[in-house]
């Protein structure tokens, strides 16, 4: 009944349209425009993790553009703050990161208390624009060409910029006092954002922890993670993982960064399990895989220190939750809570709808205990702290890292310190205020799986 009504209401049109075209059969016009929206909504009636919240066919707009039915007819289930889990990608668009040209690094627009504006730059990619000038986290950038900068300018300006732009920057001296300086940008170009942002090691005491910053589960730069892993030394007593950015991606990215933190006699059990619709009625497992890791070993450690905010997403959290099982107190999550995404996505495609690549959401995400119920709190903290954007930041794996002070104390004592109490700036400082935007947390957010 379902498809006898769409063949009625085509019917009806080509009619109406024959008459107007003196009798020229015009139904492959509008069968073609119809056809990707069909096959998308056969597809989730099938497959989709929520299929049994799909609304009828009859009232549908099948003419609107797949990105735009799949938002009318998706679940409320299958989106949160405003962010859609299902999504469409074409098949002409880049894989990389940055589709666009970049001045390459992330900033989250803050108003101060006099009410004007300025860019707190968050984190640089290398071999960037934005390297090449020196520009640093925790540098405000005041103006740009002379104007303020605010969310009906950020993308020319910051986000998506197609030429170079003069900055006005506020940072530190070499006397570690507060300055201004000019700032010619070169021309913005495309920058792919590294998975693995930053490694380092930190000594407190007589402890020893290898530090490492990943933004992004990316299937094709899984060489960069395998390279970090390489480069912990045996002294490191413990590990750090910061996630604070890192939106997802990958499902089997993220089962490799968990084979690399799993305990020994973990390997070749289950990592996570994919649990989907009954329709399909079937679980995909994933193993702790050792030859995942080429050769290395999985990494010894006291504690696994892991940074989240609620910017942590998807095969993120996958990580977090399937890991818990088997270091239990040995793994210490600080900061917020994060986002709470708890289901993955799978690629559909069609010969017939080559343009498109349908990321259908057809799993929950779930632990070796089956757990998998955070998609309204997120994964919760041992120790909760806010990264204020709004503040000064400190450079990533130092002490002067807000997220990054609870985690030393901890080494070196055991135990994680009282709550700070909140401190107050001068008012020359540029951080005093609120974040108007900042664009990582408006990152897609993927955990992505192909059967």
């Amino acid at each position: 009944m379902r498809k006898s009504y769409i063949y009625f209401i085509l019917a009806t049109i080509v009619i109406s349209m024959g008459a107007v075209s003196c009798g020229k059969d015009r139904s492959g016009e509008y069968y073609a425009l119809i056809s990707n929206k069909t096959w998308m909504y056969n597809v989730m009636q099938e497959y989709y993790l929520f299929y049994e919240d799909l609304p009828a066919e009859e009232g549908l707009d099948f003419f609107k553009k797949p990105s735009d039915f799949l938002r009318t007819v998706a679940s409320s289930r299958d989106q949160k703050n405003g962010v859609l889990f299902s999504h469409i990608d074409s098949v002409f668009t880049t894989r990389s990161q940055s589709q666009y040209p970049s001045f390459g690094f992330e900033g989250a627009l803050v108003r101060n208390a006099e009410g004007n504006n300025a860019v707190h730059v968050l984190y640089t990619y290398p071999n960037s624009p934005a390297e090449e000038v020196n520009l640093k986290r925790g540098e405000w950038i005041l103006l740009a060409d002379s104007q303020q900068i605010s969310s009906s300018n950020f993308e020319r300006f910051i986000s998506k910029p197609v030429k170079s732009h003069r900055f006005q920057i506020a940072r530190k001296n070499a006397e570690g006092k507060p300055d201004t300086v000019f700032v010619d940008m070169p021309q913005p170009r495309i920058v792919a954002e590294p998975s693995v942002l930053a490694t380092r090691t930190i000594k407190v005491g007589n402890k020893e922890a290898y530090y490492i910053a990943y933004n992004l589960f990316n299937k094709e730069r899984e060489n960069e993670l395998q390279d970090a892993f390489a480069k912990m030394p045996a002294s490191a007593t413990d590990v750090i993982l910061d996630l604070r950015y890192n939106p997802g991606g990958n499902v089997s990215t993220a089962v490799m960064l968990s084979t690399y933190l799993a305990p020994q006699e973990a390997m070749n059990q289950k990592c996570v399990d994919l649990i989907q619709n009954d329709k399909q009625n079937k679980t995909l497992s994933f193993q702790f895989d050792p030859t995942l890791l080429k050769g290395a070993l999985p990494v010894q450690f006291e504690h696994l220190y892991v940074l989240t905010t609620a910017n942590t997403a998807s095969a993120s959290e996958l990580v977090i939750n399937c890991l818990r099982p088997y270091l239990g107190k040995k793994l210490l999550q600080v900061g917020e809570p994060t986002f709470g995404k708890n289901v993955a996505q799978s690629l559909f495609t069609d010969e017939e709808v080559k343009q498109l690549e349908f990321w259908l959401t057809t799993a929950f995400v779930s632990n070796s205990k089956g757990e998998y119920d955070y998609y309204e709190k997120g994964l919760l903290p041992d120790y909760l702290i806010s990264e204020d954007l709004s503040k000064e930041l400190g450079e990533l794996g130092t002490p002067q890292d807000s997220l990054l002070r609870p985690v030393l104390y901890h080494m070196e004592h055991g135990q994680f310190p009282s709550l700070p109490k909140p401190k107050t700036q001068t008012s020359r400082s540029y951080g005093i205020g609120k974040v108007i935007y900042n664009p990582v947390s408006h990152k897609p957010k993927r955990t992505l799986f192909v059967p």
